[in-house]
């Protein structure tokens, strides 16, 4: 099987270079994913699971945060605005963020930048805690 090669970019960082067989990706309007020789795409993605198969045929998958991606000639370029593999989550941190952020919900409606941070803040936890398979 053909191979693409992958490059995952954060503000902060490289997170990820190599050859994979695919990668799937939460876009903006569904899930997509991108496989040998697939069209060139230049898309947005959003909160969500991103799921690599090294060379290897193994599975990584990772939290992400949004970003963009883009397709061309078999490379893959990632520029996520966070992203952390799931062996690096951190199921209590993510518990006490999702608490923190129902709380903040619930208690003030009135700020409308709060409130979407707030939002914002759970998906981000809820997608954390469904990753690493944890209840909440």
């Amino acid at each position: 099987m053909k191979l693409l090669d992958l490059e995952i970019i954060t503000p902060a960082m490289k997170i990820y270079e190599g050859k994979v067989h695919s990668i799937t990706i939460p876009g903006t309007v569904g899930s997509f994913q991108v496989l040998y020789n697939h069209a060139p795409i230049l898309s947005t993605f959003e909160i969500g699971k991103i799921i690599i198969e090294d060379e290897k045929e193994v599975k990584h998958e990772y939290a992400t945060s949004g970003g963009t991606v883009e397709v061309l000639n078999n490379k893959i370029l990632v520029l996520a605005e966070a992203i952390e593999a799931k062996e690096e989550i951190d199921a209590n941190r993510a518990l006490e963020s999702f608490k923190r952020a129902k709380e903040r919900i619930a208690k003030d409606k009135s700020d409308e930048l709060d409130l979407t941070r707030a939002e914002v803040s759970l998906q981000r936890a809820i997608n954390r805690l469904k990753i690493v398979g944890h209840s909440y």
